[in-house]
């Protein structure tokens, strides 16, 4: 059942997009449509990266992991059902890929002025909790996963930062440019 609604969602996922994409697209302005679709290929391309460090970094940890735990505990499993298997990579994977958005998102929120850089520079701590609170609930229980997963996280929210504070500058400049012309 897992297997099926994780292919039906990535199936279908092409089609939701397009039909609410018809429905915001005749609303917004030229600009704000190239916005959307940079957002929209840095996202894919962002989700991408993060389902390609998940399945050849993290997952062989993980598994092997799990492995690990089984014998500690006084039963080998070697073999996984197909149903489980499936199941925690999917959601292993997933959950990478969306941590991996988190960039966008916060950028997005910059570029329409609900965050700037000191907002972003003033939650560093409390993001770098959320990271390994994230690391801890999505992978395994051991830590060098949920370190191998939050160390990621927090150099993208890092990046972010610095995207905000150059966006930031580069507006100060423009502005004081404008007054000395005027």
């Amino acid at each position: 059942v897992q297997v099926a609604a994780y292919a039906g969602t990535v199936l279908a996922a092409p089609f939701i997009l397009y039909f609410v994409a018809q429905f915001v697209f005749p609303a917004l302005k030229m600009a704000e449509k190239k916005y959307v679709f940079r957002g929209l290929f840095f996202g894919l391309g962002l989700f991408s990266v993060g389902i390609l460090f998940c399945y050849f970094a993290l997952m062989p940890v993980a598994l092997s992991a799990s492995v690990k735990y089984t014998q500690w505990l006084g039963f080998s499993v070697q073999q996984w059902r197909a149903e489980d298997y499936i199941g925690f990579v999917s959601k292993f994977m997933l959950g990478m890929g969306l941590g991996f958005e988190m960039p966008v998102i916060l950028l997005v929120l910059v570029k329409i002025g609900v965050l700037n850089y000191a907002s972003l520079s003033r939650a560093r701590r409390y993001v770098i909790i959320l990271n390994f609170f994230m690391g801890a609930i999505l992978t395994t229980p051991e830590i060098i996963t949920q370190i191998l997963m939050a160390l990621p996280l927090q150099v993208l929210y890092e990046i972010t930062v610095w995207i905000a504070w150059y966006w930031e500058r580069k507006e100060k400049r423009r502005l004081a440019m404008e007054e000395v012309e005027a």
